[in-house]
């Protein structure tokens, strides 16, 4: 069993191994197992994309509308005239519905 360690920011440094008969070590020391890799990709994946707009981790609740297709053509044209994605568009435009409905 040869021993490895890799580095600190996890680049790989050599070819795919067997981490049920090798040992490769962390920069903590801990043992690198097909479980810990599989911690490890859950926890990048967490942290990719957008935050939650709730202010926590998680998803955001969504909601999907059905649009005609030259409103949906307005709508990415004016999102894009503002430099702001068609999702914070929409949030914008219900949001001020709701104010304005009281």
């Amino acid at each position: 069993m040869s021993k490895r360690l890799i580095s600190t920011k996890y680049e790989v440094v050599g070819p795919d191994v067997d981490l049920d008969t090798e040992v490769i070590l962390l920069p903590s020391g801990r043992r690198l197992t097909n479980e810990v890799a599989d911690e490890i990709v859950a926890e990048v994946r967490r942290a990719t994309g957008r935050p939650s707009l709730t202010g926590t981790t998680g998803h955001s609740p969504r909601i999907t509308i059905r649009i005609p297709e030259p409103i949906r053509d307005r709508a990415a044209q004016q999102a894009a005239a503002e430099h702001v994605s068609l999702s914070g568009l929409a949030r914008k435009a219900l949001e001020r519905y709701l104010d304005d409905a009281g």
